[in-house]
């Protein structure tokens, strides 16, 4: 990681990057990225950033229970090229899960999730796996470590794309749910947990301007 500025906003809204093209936040668990509909309209970590820099721009999201690297284009130019470079998949992240179970066991210490994903409309926001109708959607794991008891795994992921819920609906699927998982239903088969337990470890991408590789990391709060 190269931290430009580690200062706090309010709230405990920790900076982990800023320069001239972006800022890069530690964004906490059960915060939502961008402002929600009715109650939720208020009180985002975007509207938290726009109040220190107004020329913040929000490129993509984390879900509300996802805690981690949060990045924002400074001005609409650099917005635009943040999310080609997302679209473009040049961007690279990594994701941290504890999941319910001992994954690995059968298959080796790393695989690769390929299940095409759509949203279950009667049952939004859920996402689900539809070979019919779904989009191509894949995900690289590898084993982190294993609890002694076999209760859960951690597990480093990389998401190749970008689909909506994919992590959660991915592990959900081959029966390692995230453990906290309360959309998916998977409190129930997993320990006690107060939050989701997955967390946008890292953020990585060429430097427009500079060309230096640029690694945004957040602390593993689990």
């Amino acid at each position: 990681m190269i931290p430009h500025d580690t200062s706090a906003l309010p709230h405990r809204l920790n900076v982990l990057y800023s320069d001239e093209v972006c800022i890069a936040v530690d964004k906490p668990a059960g915060r939502l990225s961008v402002p929600g509909r009715g109650a939720l309209a208020e009180g985002s970590v975007a509207q938290q950033v726009q109040q220190k820099w107004t020329d913040a721009r929000v490129v993509h999201r984390l879900d509300m229970a996802t805690s981690g690297v949060l990045l924002f284009a400074r001005g609409a130019n650099w917005q635009s090229h943040f999310g080609s470079q997302f679209a473009l998949r040049l961007i690279a992240k990594t994701y941290v899960a504890l999941v319910t179970g001992r994954l690995g066991a059968q298959v080796g210490d790393c695989g690769q999730i390929d299940l095409p994903l759509c949203a279950d409309w009667p049952n939004r926001p859920r996402q689900q796996v539809d070979v019919v109708n779904g989009k191509p959607s894949q995900t690289h794991w590898r084993v982190v470590e294993h609890d002694p008891h076999e209760r859960w795994t951690r597990l480093a992921l990389q998401p190749i794309t970008g689909r909506s819920h994919q992590l959660r609906v991915h592990l959900l699927a081959i029966g390692h749910p995230i453990i906290g998982d309360a959309l998916y239903g998977a409190l129930d088969t997993a320990p006690s947990s107060a939050r989701l337990m997955l967390h946008a470890q890292s953020l990585g991408f060429c430097h427009p301007i500079s060309g230096a590789q640029i690694v945004i990391e957040s602390p593993l709060p689990f």
